[in-house]
């Protein structure tokens, strides 16, 4: 998700990434870009081959040697525009039309640093994407459903990095669909406590609803495509990890899916009714607002910017606009409800990678990260007692490197590596499945070592993205390896390989995590194997595990 601070560069605010118009374009000096909305076809012509029948349309999509994608499909029956902004999706209808599905649909509404905010952004912006292999299997197909990261404030299924020919090309026995959400102030922004707020009662949650409802969309739809509505995976990195590991306690949500893959996100990516309050109390003064009505009257483009501006994840890593735990739609304890059992069903994959918060610091440089972490460290230490103060002390005491590489430490405990262990505790002892995994793999770029993200490479079989993010490509069996374990899973619902599908021959077997031995697999590049976490030691259990509590805001 960071892919767009490390390449753009690092200084204080990344003014060069955006157009100031409502729908921003890349401007690439060799190659004019322009934007496609996908259109109706009345006229019949059209390849019937590509064309899948669904609910609310039948869609055509386009061929690439063997793989078939279908862009843009919108799983709403209205986009959230005008009145609708800042309520529940609305269901699709049947629709007999026949309709395009070349194009992706506009990115949703964000201020400047992601790659999805390159291209054309809308608040009508809920539509997804399917791509599938062209070969005629009667069989039906495990569907792996993704759900983007960005800070839950940037972000988009457009985004070159989510691109899934090379996935399905090597993976032809899957189907996948990527899925849009609203973000930031349209799709978690607390509205309730206004004048006029309680016609918004689901504001605060409205991304994790978007994502529900293309779920939903996917289960009702999919068959048509050769998937099977049975046998759905959702995964995700970062606030699209964090999602993942967020939707099974939403009600009802848990007959749309029955696994998840969790990369680098947890419960602990949430918010507090109070603290969201806080937030959009920030907006309302800054845009000079009292009330929705006020809201309603700025433009899209001006609202993007100026919650970038006051607490963007590139402009000055806020980190406060998350889901809610409102009690309603999201539990108010989600680390109590999973150890309650309430996901006990769902097969979980979920883990970290080695030196998670690097990725941050190396976009910001040694000396501004040092005085977010000071700020934020002094937050937090408002909050804990004088005993979980000195064992945060003990921790930075002992850790080593210089004061950027110690904060970066804690906070990858904080924020990644202790949620990871948490969440398969919890899971574990509830009764669930889960698998675990440490990926540890470094970048030759200076200070990234294995941070935040840089898997997204060998989980899409994208090696441009890890040259451009890390400096070098993956090893390319390693990178295979890994894409297999999450097919596998997806097919079966245990990651292990043996010989005869391993793409080195090798057999892996993926032990579950347990309250006993705590093992994980390490995600080495030339030696992936399982290892009890005592001996890896991702989180110290005594100085950081406590953390898990406060969250990430």
């Amino acid at each position: 998700m960071l892919a767009a601070i490390l390449i753009c560069g690092t200084t204080t605010v990344l003014t060069s990434c955006v157009a100031e118009t409502d729908n921003p374009a890349p401007v690439n000096p060799e190659e004019e870009w322009t934007f496609e909305m996908n259109k109706q076809i009345t006229d019949g012509n059209y390849d019937h081959s590509l064309a899948v029948k669904c609910i609310n349309g039948t869609f055509v999509g386009a061929k690439t040697d063997n793989v078939i994608s279908y862009l843009g499909i919108p799983f709403v029956g209205q986009q959230p525009v005008g009145n609708l902004r800042w309520k529940a999706p609305v269901d699709v209808t049947p629709d007999d039309g026949v309709y395009e599905a070349y194009n992706y649909g506009k990115t949703p509404m964000q201020a400047e640093g992601d790659p999805a905010a390159l291209y054309i952004q809308g608040e009508d912006c809920l539509y997804l994407n399917v791509w599938k292999s062209a070969d005629a299997s009667a069989e039906k197909k495990p569907v792996m459903v993704w759900i983007y990261g960005g800070g839950f404030e940037t972000g988009g299924t457009i985004d070159p990095q989510y691109d899934c020919t090379n996935f399905i090309t090597e993976n032809p026995d899957v189907i996948v669909v990527t899925i849009a959400y609203r973000l930031a102030a349209y799709g978690f922004m607390h509205l309730s406590h206004l004048p006029d707020g309680k016609d918004y009662p689901d504001a605060q949650n409205l991304g994790t609803l978007d994502q529900l409802m293309a779920l939903k969309w996917v289960h009702e739809n999919i068959a048509a495509f050769g998937g099977d509505p049975d046998n759905v995976t959702i995964f995700g990195e970062s606030a699209g990890g964090s999602s993942c590991a967020l939707l099974p306690l939403v009600k009802a949500s848990q007959k749309y899916f029955k696994r998840l893959i969790a990369q680098s996100g947890s419960p602990i990516m949430t918010r507090s009714t109070e603290e969201a309050i806080e937030c959009t109390d920030m907006i309302m003064a800054e845009l000079g607002c009292k009330t929705v009505a006020d809201l309603q009257k700025v433009s899209p483009r001006k609202l993007a910017d100026t919650v970038g501006r006051l607490l963007g994840i590139y402009q000055v890593l806020g980190w406060r606009i998350w889901p809610e735990r409102d009690g309603r739609i999201l539990p108010k304890d989600p680390w109590e409800a999973y150890a309650n059992g309430t996901a006990k069903d769902i097969s979980c994959l979920v883990g970290c990678n080695k030196d998670e918060m690097n990725t941050f610091a190396a976009a910001f440089g040694a000396e501004r990260w040092n005085k977010w972490a000071a700020d934020r460290m002094e937050k937090k230490s408002k909050l804990m007692t004088d005993e979980e103060k000195a064992k945060v002390e003990n921790y930075l005491n002992s850790a080593s490197g210089e004061e950027w590489e110690k904060t970066s430490s804690l906070f990858s405990q904080s924020y990644f590596n202790a949620p990871a262990i948490r969440l398969s505790e919890n899971q574990t002892s509830a009764g669930g499945k889960v698998f675990t995994y440490f990926f540890t793999p470094e970048a030759s770029k200076p200070m990234i070592k294995s941070g935040h993200a840089i898997e997204q490479s060998a989980v899409f079989d994208h090696p441009w993205l890890s040259v451009e993010i890390t400096g070098r490509e993956f090893d390319a069996t390693f990178a295979k390896t890994m894409r297999k374990m999450w097919v596998q899973f997806a097919k079966t619902g245990n990651p292990s390989l043996s010989a005869d599908i391993s793409p080195d021959g090798k057999v892996y077997e993926w032990p579950l995590y347990d309250l006993g031995d705590k093992q994980v697999m390490v995600l080495d590049e030339f030696n992936i194997h399982p290892e009890k976490e005592s001996t890896l030691k991702i989180v110290d259990w005594e100085n950081t595990y406590f953390l898990t509590k406060y969250y990430c805001n």
